[in-house]
């Protein structure tokens, strides 16, 4: 079987290999305490789910347009003008399914062979496959622990050449769970206007930050423009299964990336983009109660793992992750997760698995832990860490 050359420089997401793998352990018996996939475990809101149900009794199941129901982009169009504080028509939104065809299908669309794009690494990890697949060079930015995983402005400025096309910024990010401030986005906007370059703004996590207000760089004067919102409902209302997401960028972008949706997968589904617009006309109490779960849990956490020798840990302001710093320990991040992994049956994820600034640093996931399993992962990773630590 011949394969073309070009899926060599696909790479993937490890989250979903690890969350296979610890399935067939808990086939085998083994309880698992899952803190590898990117999820929350609160139930859609009923809500969102009626929508749904009854989208499908009407028969709305049927082709939609390729940049989505009308009547879905119309209320995200609202959202985004009323959050961002900029004007947003439903021309400039595009339905997806999920966030990811969004990273795909911008990149797809603006960036040539040989271009080069600045990506925060460590970073989520389709951001670097999808610029290799099409031959376009990624130029990582490190993101420093040190530096609570804000962008090195001055070497930002220094990566940037005639080649550059376009920078990523995530915020809240994954995995870090940094938050850029305000002043750097104001630093990044000069850049992208001074070079005359996109901005991809994936702001998954916007309404998961537990200190401070979310700012989205496309507020900032001369940004709506050249920037690229990526959003999703699959964190916000934990519809992760549902597969429902949206970008927001100027006119004639949106024409160009409905056509490549059109020539791959034709539309997102009808029904879930019904129970998009539910979700978004729901109480805002209903995101709220998820939050404050999840500070609750990311504050136990932060205080439980404080109990492992030769770790630091970073406090996230935002997202649903801790990226523990294991560096002192001397174990590279492979390692740490195998034994936890095989050992303390605890999934986590390798932090070189979102890039090589990454290394010495290990991913967990509190959005599907209860502060109970939490509890217990600690207690499991502590009659490990001697292994670990030593």
């Amino acid at each position: 079987m011949q394969i073309a050359d070009r899926i060599s420089k696909l790479g993937t997401e490890q989250a979903f290999h690890v969350l296979a793998r610890a399935k067939d352990m808990e086939r085998k018996g083994i309880n698992m305490v899952h803190m590898e996939i990117g999820d929350t475990d609160f139930d859609t809101p009923k809500v969102v789910k009626d929508a749904c149900i009854k989208a499908i009794k009407e028969n709305k199941t049927h082709y939609l347009p390729s940049q989505g129901l009308l009547e879905f982009r119309t209320e995200i169009a609202k959202f985004i003008s009323k959050t961002r504080k900029i004007p947003v028509t439903p021309a400039e939104v595009v339905v997806t399914p999920g966030a990811k065809p969004i990273i795909f299908y911008s990149i797809l669309a603006t960036v040539n062979p040989g271009d080069e794009v600045i990506i925060p690494n460590p970073g989520f990890p389709t951001y670097e496959s999808v610029v290799n697949f099409i031959g376009a060079k990624p130029v990582p930015l490190p993101l420093i622990a040190e530096k609570n995983f804000n962008f090195d402005l001055d070497l930002l400025e220094k990566l940037i050449t005639k080649r550059t096309k376009f920078i990523i910024v995530n915020s809240p990010q994954n995995p870090t769970g940094g938050v850029l401030p305000h002043e750097s986005l104001v630093r990044i906007a000069q850049l992208a206007k001074e070079h005359d370059l996109w901005v991809l703004s994936d702001e998954v996590y916007d309404k998961f930050i537990f200190e401070g207000k979310f700012e989205s760089v496309s507020t900032l004067p001369g940004m709506k423009e050249r920037t690229i919102i990526l959003n999703a409902f699959t964190k916000t209302y934990s519809m992760s299964g549902w597969r429902l997401g949206y970008g927001v960028m100027n006119a004639d972008l949106a024409k160009v990336v409905s056509n490549l949706i059109n020539n791959s997968i034709s539309c997102s589904p009808n029904f879930t983009q019904w129970a998009g617009i539910a979700g978004l006309k729901a109480p805002e109490s209903v995101v709220t109660k998820f939050r404050t779960e999840l500070k609750k849990r990311r504050d136990a956490f932060v205080t439980e793992i404080k109990k492992l020798p030769k770790v630091k840990c970073h406090c996230p302001r935002g997202g649903i992750y801790l990226f523990l710093d294991i560096r002192e320990t001397g174990k590279t991040s492979k390692e740490v997760f195998e034994i936890l992994f095989e050992e303390a049956h605890v999934a986590t994820l390798s932090g070189a698995a979102f890039g090589k600034y990454g290394e010495g640093f290990i991913r967990l996931s509190f959005g599907s832990a209860p502060v109970p399993r939490i509890k217990e992962a600690v207690k499991r990773m502590q009659s490990v860490w001697y292994k670990i630590a030593n």
